[in-house]
């Protein structure tokens, strides 16, 4: 990410706290947004023309959202397209977080970031399915509505809001990826992080508070647990936060200990 997209993500992101009147329809119109600019290689072009001036950007987005979308939709798409991205794609994917962001604002009592994950984990067990809705040949709106047969009433809207958006407009990522950057993106919107933990057994209440809390000291945040039960790592637990990994099973211990036999 160069250093244009980060200042104008800080910048959309601080408009977005900002905001009032976010709810679910405004990160749907954000959604729609994503997919009309993603659709257009002459609208991302001119949103993302950093030779042009600002004013000449948001007036783009006047004109072609400015009677669709509601008016906190359209200040949070004229604030965006008035900082200078990196590159149209950059742009895209800043109106696809605004999006993500928004839904977490408007599904604040919903635990969302679990029920991604949950999601997530199912695509992984089903190759099958990721690759339905990660394939560029399949109709945009079947994907979306195969989205909301499959999670009905098991998911809260905010969350399937988000994964029938994303399919939709998987931009050769894969669905777990995206679903994965969704999850990060919910959980950064609400302060804090997200840990996978693997481990053989299921955790007791008790030692996933203990953890959360051994966590939330070490990093100096909230910490959102999801855990995945795997009998190969034998004992202990594997712990990753973002790019840290914390690796206390005995499998990996075993592994060590065999390669310095070994070595």
């Amino acid at each position: 990410m160069g250093s244009a997209t980060t200042q104008a993500t800080e910048a959309t992101t601080a408009a977005l706290a900002s905001a009032q009147g976010v709810d679910l329809e405004v990160a749907s119109e954000l959604f729609a947004a994503a997919r009309a600019v993603g659709g257009s290689s002459q609208l991302s072009g001119a949103l993302a023309d950093s030779a042009a001036a600002p004013a000449a950007r948001t007036k783009v987005v006047a004109d072609v959202f400015g009677r669709a979308l509601k008016p906190v939709t359209v200040s949070l798409l004229t604030t965006l397209v008035g900082q200078r991205w990196s590159s149209a794609s950059d742009l895209l994917d800043g109106i696809e977080e605004l999006a993500v962001r928004a839904a977490a604002v408007a599904g604040a009592n919903d635990d969302v970031e679990a029920e991604l994950f949950a999601f997530s984990r199912t695509v992984a067990q089903n190759p099958e399915l990721e690759l339905a809705l990660g394939s560029r040949l399949g109709d945009a709106a079947a994907k979306g509505a195969l989205i909301a047969t499959l999670l009905g009433d098991r998911a809260n809207a905010a969350t399937t809001l988000i994964v029938s958006s994303l399919v939709q407009q998987p931009r050769e990522r894969r669905v777990r990826g995206l679903l994965n950057r969704a999850m990060r993106l919910v959980a950064d919107q609400r302060g804090r992080s997200v840990a996978t933990v693997v481990t053989a057994v299921a955790l007791g209440d008790a030692q996933r508070e203990r953890l959360r809390a051994a966590l939330a000291a070490k990093y100096g945040a909230e910490v959102a647990l999801n855990v995945v039960i795997d009998p190969a790592v034998v004992g202990g637990l594997r712990v990753q936060i973002a790019d840290d990994v914390i690796d206390a099973s005995i499998s990996t211990r075993l592994a060590d200990l065999r390669q310095r036999l070994a070595g």
